[in-house]
C-alpha cells in the first residue's frame, strides 16, 4: 500500500485497515509504507522532566496528575506519593468498595463460608480482588504506592486466582500494601509467615519428617539472592522453614515448634546452631534479615527497580548508587525511591522503557480522562478481561517469578493488535460503554473546535500524548479523513463526530503512546 485511500466508508473504517495504515506511518514519520529513518525513543516523547516523572511513577500522566505536578513541582509531587496516607483517596475507594469481597480478611471469609453465604473455595473473592487491582492502577490518587504494589506482588508473586489460596489471598494484597513503602526486610518477613505464600509455595506441608524445598528454593532465587546459592543451602534452608505453617482451623498463620527440624544450618554465610524446636521461628527471622541485608539481594531489587523504572538494562553507575543507598538504609525502599528518580541516569532514560499491557490499559484510561461509572463493577470486569485477553491480567501469572517487565517479552503482532483494539473501544465508548466521559468528545478533550484538521490533530496530540505529531505525521492522520492538514473544519465534519474516536485511537496506537 502506497497510501491510504482518499475516501473512506463506515464499514472500511471499522475495519481498521486504514488505521492499521495510519499507525504504521506514525511508527516512521512518513505516509502509509514510504521509507524513512527510524526516530529514537526520546524523540518519539515530549522532553518535558515533570511528563517523564509521572509516566514511570505512575500508571500514566492524566489530566488531573499532568495539573498537580505542575503545581506542586517534581520535588513536592514526589514526597507526597513516598507518603501516600495522607493522600486522599476517594474515588478508587468508592468504586473498590462496591466490591465487598475484595477487602475481607481469612477470618472473615470462613465466617461468609459457615453462614452459607459464600462456597467454600469460592473464586468470588479473588475476583473481586482483581477487579480492584485494575480500578486502583486506573483512578487512584496513591498512584506510587500502587505500581509498588504491584511491582512487590511481581516479586512475591502468589498467583489470583489460585484455589490453594482462596481464603487467604485478599488479606495477602493488604499486606503488600501495608509493607510496600517499608523495609524490604519487613515485607519478606510478612511474607514468609504469610499462609498465601506458605500455602503458595507448599512450606505449611513441610515437616522434620520431609521438608519441602519449594519455598525455601523461591526464597532464594526469586526473592533474595539470585542464582547465587547451592543445593545445601536450599536442603538447609528448607530444613530451618519447617514449622511455618497455616492452622488447618482458622486459616492463620501459626508456628509449630512440633514439626520444626533441629539441628545445625547454613545458608550462604549464615549459621545457626537451630537447637531447639522452640527457638526455630527465631532462627528462620534472622535468616529472613540476612538474606535481606546480603549484597546479592541489595543488587538483585535495586536492579529490579531499575529495570522497571529506568531502562530493560539499566545503568551499572545507578545500581551501584542504589545498591549503597539500600544498604545504608538497611532495605528500607523509599531513600531507594528517592534517588533513583532523583538521579541524572532516571533523567537521561526518556524512551527507555515500553508499557506492558496491563500498563497500557491503565495509562489509556487515565490520559483520556475518564470517570469510573456512576453504579456497579461490570465496567471493571471487562477492562480486567481486556488486560487478560492481552496476556497481563493483573496478579494473574502462573509461575511464582511475576510478569516480566522488559519489552522483548510483550512484543508480539497480536499482542499489539489487542491494545489497538481496546484503545479505539474505550475511547469511543463502545466497551465498556458506562465509562464516564465528555458527551462532545472533540470539545472535551481539545475546547473549542480548531479551524483546520491539521490544529485538530495537533491539539488532540498534545492532549493525550504530551506532543506534537510531526508534519508528516498530520499529514498522514488528515489522509485518513480524506483530507490535508490545511483542509477546512466543519462543525457538521464526522471527524468532529462519530469518527473523532477513530484520531483517538489512532494516536494512541503510535509508538509515542506505547513508551512508558
Amino acid at each position: 500500500m502506497s497510501s491510504l485511500p482518499q475516501t473512506m466508508t463506515r464499514r472500511t473504517v471499522m475495519g481498521g485497515v486504514a488505521a492499521t495504515g495510519v499507525a504504521a506511518a506514525l511508527a516512521t514519520g512518513a505516509p502509509a509504507a514510504a521509507a524513512a529513518a527510524e526516530p529514537s525513543p526520546a524523540a518519539l516523547l515530549p522532553a518535558d522532566p515533570l511528563l517523564h516523572l509521572l509516566r514511570r511513577a505512575t500508571f500514566g500522566p492524566s489530566p488531573a496528575s499532568i495539573a498537580e505536578i505542575r503545581r506542586l513541582g517534581a520535588t513536592a509531587w514526589l514526597d507526597r506519593q513516598l507518603s501516600p496516607s495522607a493522600i486522599t483517596d476517594q474515588v478508587a475507594e468508592e468504586v473498590v468498595a462496591r466490591l465487598p469481597l475484595a477487602r475481607l480478611s481469612a477470618a472473615e471469609i470462613r465466617s461468609r463460608v459457615s453462614a452459607g453465604t459464600l462456597k467454600q473455595y469460592s473464586w468470588d473473592p479473588m475476583w473481586q480482588l482483581s477487579w480492584a487491582a485494575v480500578a486502583r492502577a486506573i483512578w487512584s490518587e496513591r498512584q506510587l504506592l500502587e505500581v509498588m504494589a504491584d511491582f512487590w506482588s511481581n516479586h512475591l508473586n502468589v498467583t489470583c486466582p489460585h484455589g490453594d489460596v482462596w481464603d487467604s489471598r485478599i488479606d495477602y494484597d493488604t499486606m503488600i500494601r501495608q509493607n510496600a513503602l517499608g523495609t524490604f526486610a519487613g515485607l519478606l518477613k510478612a511474607s514468609a509467615r504469610h499462609p498465601a505464600m506458605l500455602t503458595y509455595l507448599d512450606n505449611r506441608f513441610s515437616t522434620k519428617a520431609a521438608p519441602n524445598e519449594n519455598y525455601g528454593r523461591e526464597l532464594l532465587e526469586l526473592h533474595t539472592v539470585g542464582m547465587t546459592y547451592t543445593e545445601a543451602d536450599v536442603q538447609h534452608a528448607a530444613r530451618l522453614l519447617t514449622g511455618l505453617t497455616v492452622d488447618n482451623s482458622t486459616g492463620k498463620y501459626r508456628y509449630d515448634q512440633a514439626i520444626h527440624a533441629t539441628g545445625a544450618v547454613r545458608v550462604l554465610a549464615f549459621q545457626h546452631s537451630n537447637t531447639t524446636a522452640a527457638g526455630g521461628e527465631a532462627a528462620v527471622l534472622e535468616l529472613l534479615d540476612y538474606l535481606a541485608m546480603h549484597q546479592a539481594t541489595a543488587r538483585r531489587i535495586v536492579t529490579k527497580l531499575c529495570v522497571r523504572f529506568v531502562a530493560d538494562e539499566p545503568p551499572a553507575s545507578l545500581i551501584t548508587t542504589l545498591i549503597k543507598v539500600y544498604l545504608d538504609n538497611r532495605t528500607a525502599i523509599v531513600p531507594v525511591l528517592r534517588a533513583l528518580f532523583t538521579s541524572a541516569e532516571f533523567a537521561a532514560a526518556v524512551g527507555a522503557k515500553t508499557r506492558t499491557p496491563f500498563e497500557d490499559l491503565a495509562a489509556t484510561v487515565r490520559t483520556l480522562g475518564y470517570g469510573p461509572a456512576a453504579t456497579g463493577a461490570k465496567f471493571l470486569e471487562s477492562l480486567y478481561w481486556m488486560t487478560r485477553d492481552a496476556g497481563q491480567a493483573p496478579l494473574n501469572w502462573g509461575p511464582p517469578n511475576g510478569y516480566p517487565d522488559v519489552a522483548a517479552a510483550w512484543a508480539s503482532p497480536s499482542g499489539l493488535l489487542v491494545r489497538w483494539n481496546f484503545h479505539l473501544s474505550i475511547a469511543a465508548g463502545w466497551w465498556p460503554d458506562t465509562l464516564v466521559r465528555p458527551t462532545n468528545l472533540p470539545a472535551g478533550m481539545v475546547g473549542a473546535l480548531p479551524a483546520t484538521y491539521g490544529a485538530l490533530i495537533t491539539a488532540t496530540a498534545v492532549r493525550l500524548l504530551g506532543i506534537a505529531p510531526t508534519a508528516p505525521q498530520t499529514a498522514a492522520l488528515a489522509e485518513f479523513y480524506g483530507k490535508t492538514p490545511t483542509s477546512p473544519l466543519k462543525a457538521n465534519d464526522p471527524v468532529a463526530g462519530w469518527m473523532y474516536p477513530y484520531l483517538m485511537g489512532m494516536l494512541l496506537n503510535s509508538p509515542s503512546f506505547a513508551l512508558r
